[in-house]
């Protein structure tokens, strides 16, 4: 067999094997190294330097920072989309108000300059602060009543939020009973928005 077939027939077995995996894991089987394990081990190897109670307290926040994020950035995609489908291509001028879309486009730029951050730069959903959710919402009112039940109802909540996310941010530690709550929260948004 040459080198080429060889190649060949090596690219084939693997083509078939990733759409098997993907089969099987798709019917809930594991398929190689299971990732939890390997994310959890490649934490604990990152914050091993520093001592067991600070380790302790840093794992127990990141799964409140992990919510917050899923939360912040899904509500940012339900935005993007509604306005999407309202306004065209035209969404960010039309749907987003003025001062808004100054804060995040100056916000933008700097985060251009800023060469050693590599982060995502381009999806400008990304640059509007968390307080701003809820003002494009409302902004676009009748464009989400059909899934958030009042502006009074979303405020209290994106509030309430907002503290928690500024608490944590500044890598404060919160208490269980507060930790109960942005997942109430959280439960509450994804069960009325339908997430």
């Amino acid at each position: 067999m040459r080198d080429l077939d060889k190649v060949r027939s090596w690219m084939f077995r693997a083509l078939l094997f990733e759409a098997e995996a993907n089969e099987f894991q798709g019917a809930g089987i594991r398929v190689g190294a299971d990732q939890r394990t390997v994310e959890r081990s490649l934490q604990e190897e990152v914050i091993s330097p520093f001592p067991l109670e600070l380790r302790n307290q840093a794992i127990y926040m990141a799964r409140t920072y992990s919510l917050l994020y899923c939360f912040e950035n899904s509500v940012r995609e339900l935005i993007g989309h509604r306005l999407q489908d309202e306004f065209g291509l035209d969404w960010w001028a039309k749907g987003v108000p003025k001062k808004i879309q100054q804060f995040a486009e100056d916000r933008q730029r700097q985060a251009s300059q800023d060469s050693w951050l590599e982060g995502q730069k381009t999806a400008i959903l990304e640059f509007v602060e968390f307080g701003h959710l809820a003002d494009i919402i409302i902004h676009n009112w009748e464009r989400f009543t059909d899934l958030i039940p009042s502006q009074h109802w979303l405020k209290q909540r994106m509030d309430e939020l907002e503290k928690a996310r500024h608490f944590i941010a500044h890598n404060r530690l919160l208490l269980p009973s507060e930790v109960e709550r942005i997942e109430m929260y959280v439960k509450d948004w994804n069960r009325t928005v339908g997430i």
